[in-house]
């Protein structure tokens, strides 16, 4: 477990004297220090430093004396200390009233200095205003007590002083303290569960006596702060404000940083779970251990028994987390949704399967990003079975992600999923289906039907392909060309190499539809993409030269412009004629 939060994460606290010329601010710091009113004092004194143990929170206190110079260079020295102080004590001289006035002063000056410390004006040599009054060695040291205070125990941030009520932050920390402590989880602290509490913030128990006489006291100001069962939430954060108020915030602060949170009532970074690295295409899996714990958890929030825990209990659940974990603005309709099971596979393991969907215009935008794929253990593709169209989007999507992880080296296996297997497919289902994934090297679709309640088995066989990534990762044609040529002798057999491409205007990129079913608003988009297709040749004409130029071993070729009835798209002829005489002319092949 993480160590608890230091008193005011300080490692020691810098107090700053100020105030007007006369006022007492030296003889104040040499009477602190060497615990003997002084009768002669240089008129500034260099910083002094008290004895750790001076005070109980042992944080080592430097005290600064400033000059009462007028001087411009003197009143720019005081304000940079001003501004690194820690807490400001301002003096002023009881015999002389006109400098307590001064406050009109030095107050603004702390403003415009933007000082954020706190503040304790003193006033120094009461004995000479009322020769009656006796001055004890003991006052002074308490100035410096209460600047100290101000610092490790300050205020604001538990309390607000006008509403007199405690800060939203400080009930949602001891909120999560009270159900950290309510063990039985019955809304109440119990005898032994408050003596447990005071054994962990302050090491040592509570009498029987003391634990009644805490009880009395809430119960006189708030009947509802405890019941036959204890002391209720209630009655808690009614007790914190009473030591509030009371002058006591040490207490509601050591009880705040034995639970770890800093003076922002936020958790320190120390007391929460450190993060872990990991690769990219690297997942994690809970421990046995932690899914236990988990489900015991879950089984105590389960009042019911009926395996579901209602949202008024899962709030209280989440009550200990150091931040609400879901979104206040959650919305049905989110771009992308996640589901969680437990699959058991066929070897009787248990797998957690956590999907997640991405919608099918946010692909791209997720492809466009390298490591995007790296982190998932499979793709699953679905697709509706009886529309054509879908399919062939489907298609188009297994070549994205397929071409995307043989440019990025995240190659991840995929498993296409033919939906509402209740409806009749359309015709020549089966044979499209069948030549991607054999052209691919990938499983042939699985057939589901929510309608009726079948799902093939469908989790078993994604979480067997995850663990069997070699068996379905899909090959595109350029990586298998690109896999044969990276063998020397692989066109060695080979009597000629042919290329073949779509020289047509007339196909839709998008839809696969032909142009008398388009809009006249993707001609261009068609155009592009025949051109591609030529680009695409063009490619692999220069790999295999390249290769047959590497390896020596060349075999004749011949390019097939496919779809010659067909009107070509612009500057096909010029493109071919010029591309092929440059490779003829650079190679003599």
């Amino acid at each position: 477990m993480a160590k608890e939060s230091s008193p005011g994460n300080k490692n020691g606290i810098r107090i700053v004297i100020a105030g007007d010329r006369g006022t007492g601010k030296s003889s104040l710091i040499v009477t602190a220090v060497s615990e003997t009113f002084p009768t002669n004092v240089p008129p500034v004194l260099p910083p002094s430093r008290f004895p750790d143990d001076m005070f109980a929170d042992r944080v080592p206190i430097t005290i600064v004396d400033t000059s009462s110079s007028l001087s411009v260079e003197q009143r720019s020295t005081v304000g940079e200390e001003l501004k690194r102080a820690d807490a400001a004590v301002l003096t002023y001289a009881c015999d002389r009233p006109e400098t307590l006035d001064r406050s009109t002063y030095w107050l603004p000056e702390l403003r415009r200095l933007e000082v954020k410390a706190p503040v304790i004006v003193v006033g120094c040599k009461l004995d000479l205003r009322d020769e009656q009054q006796q001055v004890s060695l003991e006052q002074i040291p308490e100035v410096f007590y209460y600047a100290q205070k101000a610092v490790l125990h300050p205020t604001a941030p538990l309390f607000d002083q006008e509403t007199q009520t405690l800060r939203p932050q400080c009930v949602k920390a001891l909120k999560r303290m009270f159900f950290l402590c309510d063990h039985d989880k019955d809304g109440a602290l119990s005898d032994a569960e408050l003596n447990d509490f005071q054994v962990k913030c302050s090491n040592a128990p509570l009498q029987p006596s003391e634990i009644v006489g805490v009880k009395r006291v809430v119960q006189e100001k708030l009947p509802e702060g405890v019941n036959e069962r204890g002391l209720t939430l209630r009655g808690f954060l009614f007790l914190h404000a009473l030591f509030i108020e009371k002058g006591c915030l040490e207490t509601t602060w050591t009880v705040l940083r034995k639970f770890g949170y800093n003076n922002d009532i936020r958790l320190d970074d120390d007391f929460l779970p450190p993060s872990f690295k990991r690769a990219p295409d690297q997942s994690v899996e809970l421990a046995n251990d932690a899914v236990g714990c988990l489900k015991r958890i879950f089984n105590m929030y389960d009042n019911d028994n009926d395996g579901a825990i209602r949202p008024a209990d899962v709030e209280d659940l989440f009550s200990t987390a150091s931040d609400w974990p879901f979104s206040d603005s959650y919305s049905g309709n989110t771009e992308e949704r996640y589901a969680v099971n437990v699959v058991e596979t066929s070897s009787g393991s248990q797998k957690f399967l956590v999907l997640r969907e991405i919608p099918e215009d946010k692909v791209k935008k997720v492809l466009s990003e390298k490591e995007s794929l790296a982190i998932s253990d499979i793709a699953i593709f679905v697709y509706d079975s009886s529309d054509e169209l879908a399919w062939r989007k489907t298609a188009e999507l297994v070549v994205e992600v397929a071409g995307h992880g043989e440019d990025t080296g995240y190659e991840v296996p995929s498993l296409i999923v033919a939906a509402k297997d209740d409806l009749d497919p359309y015709p020549m289902a089966i044979h499209d289906s069948t030549r991607v994934s054999q052209d691919m090297g990938i499983e042939a679709p699985v057939p589901i039907s929510a309608k009726l309640g079948d799902f093939n088995n469908i989790f078993k066989r994604i979480v067997g392909s995850a663990e069997r990534p070699h068996l379905s990762i899909p090959e595109t044609e350029a990586d298998k060309v690109t896999k044969l040529l990276s063998d020397e002798g692989s066109l060695v057999t080979r009597d000629i190499a042919i290329f073949v491409y779509d020289r047509s205007q007339q196909i839709c990129p998008r839809r696969g539809l032909w142009a008398s079913e388009c809009a006249t608003s993707c001609v261009e988009s068609r155009r592009i993409y025949n051109e591609s297709s030529w680009k695409k040749i063009v490619e692999l004409l220069m790999e295999v030269a390249g290769h047959w130029e590497y390896t020596g071993y060349e075999v004749p070729s011949v390019t097939i412009a496919a779809q010659d009835d067909l009107d070509p798209y612009l500057m096909a002829i010029h493109d071919s004629t010029r591309v092929l005489f440059i490779l003829f002319d650079v190679l003599d092949t």
